[in-house]
């Protein structure tokens, strides 16, 4: 069974007025990647500025003149997709249009709009835009591993608004697939086969199971997703979605996708009541054949 390691102590200061304090501290070991992160309960007394209301729009919001990702521009400002790929140039699926990058990460590395407008306020797209978005990053992804089945390193992300590193305000997912993985996909591909090969079980399914039982960080669910808070989370209000039993991209269906933006955008709700506008998200893949990540 996975460990969820953790250690927990005090620092002892003298406050401004004379009293001594004593801080609390928990070092926590990540039981999936094996790095700690440090939970100081002290920063909960702290008044975190600018948090009290959302902040103003970016001062470019209401600028679509230039904007490549408006339809009036799509056709005349985007590249289209190898004919090898698709003879049509760009994939639409409902409301999203989907197109190579014009910078691409990888060797195949796409953008997928969504048809909410320019300007989207986080918790506030409509499910069937995020759902439409994420059917074409999967209908690409998968011709992606059709022509080339040796691009098996995935991901589907997003870094929503210019406060969570967005270039371009207009709401968009990006779609990746290469033959040589990211960090985090080759660490996590090694740390799922080592883990079977010396448990004979599944890394993401005990991590589940481990987590169900505590109930301690159990958010709740969005069809077959389940949502937890992170363990050893290494950014703000970490939150983790997993589908159990599925190990491909093709194994989800519809429904599951649908399902995973309600859950995007439950968490976005939550992050607009903290005060912010803008997150960042991050699905990854692995489409080797193996079942490691189960």
């Amino acid at each position: 069974m996975l460990q969820f390691k953790s250690e927990k102590f005090h620092s002892r200061i003298e406050l401004p007025g004379g009293l001594t304090a004593d801080r609390a501290i928990e070092v926590r070991t990540n039981p999936i990647t094996g790095r700690t992160c440090r939970i100081t309960y002290s920063r909960s007394e702290e008044r975190e500025p600018g948090t009290e209301d959302l902040p103003a729009p970016p001062p470019f919001a209401a600028d679509r003149d230039k904007c490549p990702f408006c339809r009036v521009r799509i056709d005349t400002h985007t590249p289209r997709i190898p004919p090898e790929l698709k003879a049509e140039g760009r994939m639409v699926r409902g409301t999203s249009t989907l197109f190579p990058n014009l910078f691409p990460y990888g060797r195949y590395s796409a953008v997928s709009l969504f048809d909410d407008g320019h300007f989207v306020e986080i918790g506030t797209a409509a499910r069937q835009s995020y759902t439409d978005s994420f059917l074409n990053c999967r209908d690409y992804l998968s011709r992606v591993l059709s022509h080339d089945s040796a691009a098996v390193f995935m991901a589907i992300t997003q870094n929503h608004l210019p406060s969570a590193g967005g270039s371009l305000l207009h709401p968009h997912l990006q779609a990746q697939a290469d033959r040589i993985p990211a960090n985090n996909q080759r660490f996590l591909q090694g740390r799922a086969a080592e883990y079977h090969r010396h448990s004979g079980a599944r890394l993401f399914s005990d991590y589940l199971q481990s987590e169900k039982q505590s109930g301690r960080r159990c958010i709740g669910a969005t069809g077959s997703w389940q949502w937890l808070a992170a363990y050893a989370p290494e950014g703000f209000f970490e939150i983790w979605g997993i589908l159990p039993g599925a190990t491909s991209i093709r194994q989800a269906t519809d429904n599951d996708w649908q399902d995973l933006a309600q859950g995007v955008l439950n968490t976005q709700k939550f992050y607009r009541s903290l005060g912010r506008n803008g997150y960042n998200l991050g699905l990854l893949l692995l489409e080797d054949g193996s079942d490691d990540l189960e």
